[in-house]
């Protein structure tokens, strides 16, 4: 149970459903990259017994979430697994409004520039919606890809938007892991608030990848229900601190504001 991202309070709470939760931490063990996992394989991801795994594998397979190749003794995501992917993605107001800024962005002066629309979830942040560079040999990023929450330019911007209560939600899962991975985190938000609080953005210089540069911003949508980071960068050799903050953060900053949505407002840039 120590893999599984399921609380104490969750455990006593009445109306959480902890087999559908087990069943869902399933579905999160597969990796980008892999096809197929067997049922060592789930349990040694979760930490749940065979006999656990072997029931919720045999009801996910009924569902069409999951594909069992029984020669193998293994597991694949379905087409069900991506329906409800796609349902999500539809479903988020932002992507599309999006598409036009992030474009904006990424063809400015520095054709080596990507730019990436993202929200988090537990300690990573997942991309939604992605503009690759011009140069086929700078950085490629795709929908679904993962970066860590507190170690990314983009997962500060979202720890900085986020209204108190559901950031102190992120601590707690980070409490979870070690009580130091905790307090690292809140280190890297108090630094990332100060930094943002006087340039209004934030920055992850080789922070996530020694060989990555960017910068970010918090964008908000559905009246301060949903907070995104959008950021721009690319590889260090091509895309420098300077030229980021001089030339692209004023850029950046503007197209956070137009794709934010505040409450009681319309969204802005329409």
């Amino acid at each position: 149970m120590d893999d599984l991202q399921i609380g104490a309070d969750d455990m006593k709470d009445r109306n959480f459903v902890t087999a559908l939760a087990r069943g869902l931490e399933l579905l999160r063990c597969f990796r980008p990259g892999e096809v197929s996992l067997s049922n060592s394989d789930l349990s040694e991801r979760t930490g749940l017994p065979k006999a656990t795994i072997f029931r919720l594998t045999h009801t996910l397979c009924a569902l069409d979430y999951l594909v069992a190749d029984t020669r193998a003794g293994t597991y694949r995501l379905s087409a069900g697994v991506l329906h409800l992917g796609f349902s999500v993605l539809s479903a988020i107001d932002i992507g599309e409004r999006a598409q036009f800024e992030m474009r904006q962005l990424r063809d400015g002066p520095n054709s080596y520039i990507t730019v990436a629309l993202g929200e988090q979830h537990q300690l990573d942040v997942i991309y939604l919606v992605t503009c690759n560079s011009h140069e086929g040999v700078a950085l490629s990023i795709r929908v679904g890809t993962r970066l860590p929450l507190f170690d990314s330019g983009m997962g500060q911007a979202i720890l900085v938007g986020m209204q108190d209560d559901a950031r102190e939600a992120v601590f707690e899962i980070a409490g979870r892991e070690s009580s130091q991975r905790e307090a690292d985190g809140r280190a890297r938000f108090v630094e990332a608030k100060s930094f943002y609080e006087v340039n209004g953005f934030c920055t992850g210089y080789g922070t996530w990848r020694s060989d990555v540069n960017g910068i970010a911003v918090p964008v908000f949508s559905l009246g301060g229900a949903r907070v995104y980071g959008l950021n721009v960068g690319g590889p260090s050799f091509h895309v420098k601190p300077k030229q980021l903050e001089n030339v692209y953060a004023p850029r950046l900053i503007k197209a956070g504001e137009a794709l934010s949505v505040r409450i009681g407002e319309e969204p802005r840039g329409q």
